[in-house]
């Protein structure tokens, strides 16, 4: 079993919520703060609040791109990613193109994710590409894994928490097998509990992001 201090270490404390507001940001990054999460994940305008809120603590700042649907123009997402690492993110979730790779158009989606991994580079940040893996069949799976790892992703990512569906046990180790030991694996969408939280840990799972992240912890008393 994990310690505490392990398991919170792997959280993302989340907050991708249309309607947070300054305070709710403040307060999740003292949550993050005082539980010792891995990072806190938040809409891009909130980016220097939550890196002023953070300073001086192991926690990061993690911001989203191109985020719910994937579909921004590159350019648009290369923004996303350069004003939102110059302004304090370490980590960046952007959604890969899902039509695109529905349309097997692999070049594009590939030079779409490297746009935004070598707009974070300039500021040491690391992408996570999140797949949104309830709209794609296994074999889409498979290849977007192997099209975020030759653009120089850090992680692949199950869901936005937006989608039809969350992560699932077997989605991520799909994504293990995919993607081997180079890379983590973040599950994220639907993870409430400890349990949740084990299952996808257990299935290769490097990295949780849910907005449950106390309750999580709490499952371990």
């Amino acid at each position: 079993m994990l310690s505490r201090d392990q398991l919170a270490r792997m959280i993302d404390h989340t907050l991708l919520r249309a309607d947070a507001t300054r305070d709710r940001v403040v307060e999740l990054c003292r949550q993050a703060s005082a539980h010792g999460f891995a990072t806190v994940c938040i809409n891009s305008c909130w980016v220097p609040v939550a890196a002023a809120e953070l300073a001086g603590t192991a926690v990061k700042v993690c911001s989203v791109v191109g985020f719910p649907l994937g579909a921004s123009a590159p350019a648009a997402k290369i923004a996303e990613a350069e004003i939102a690492a110059r302004e304090g993110a370490r980590e960046l979730d952007m959604v890969l193109n899902i039509g695109r790779l529905k349309d097997a158009n692999f070049a594009a989606v590939e030079s779409d994710i490297a746009g935004v991994v070598e707009a974070a580079r300039t500021h040491s940040a690391a992408v996570k590409v999140i797949l949104e893996t309830a709209l794609l069949t296994d074999a889409e799976k498979t290849a977007a894994c192997k099209l975020a790892r030759a653009a120089g992703a850090a992680f692949v990512k199950t869901s936005t928490g937006f989608g039809p569906a969350g992560a699932t046990a077997a989605d991520v180790a799909l994504m293990r097998r995919a993607v081997g030991t180079e890379m983590g694996v973040k599950a994220s969408g639907g993870i409430r509990t400890l349990d949740d939280a084990l299952r996808m840990i257990e299935a290769g799972a490097s990295r949780i992001g849910a907005s449950a992240g106390i309750q999580i912890l709490q499952g371990l008393a």
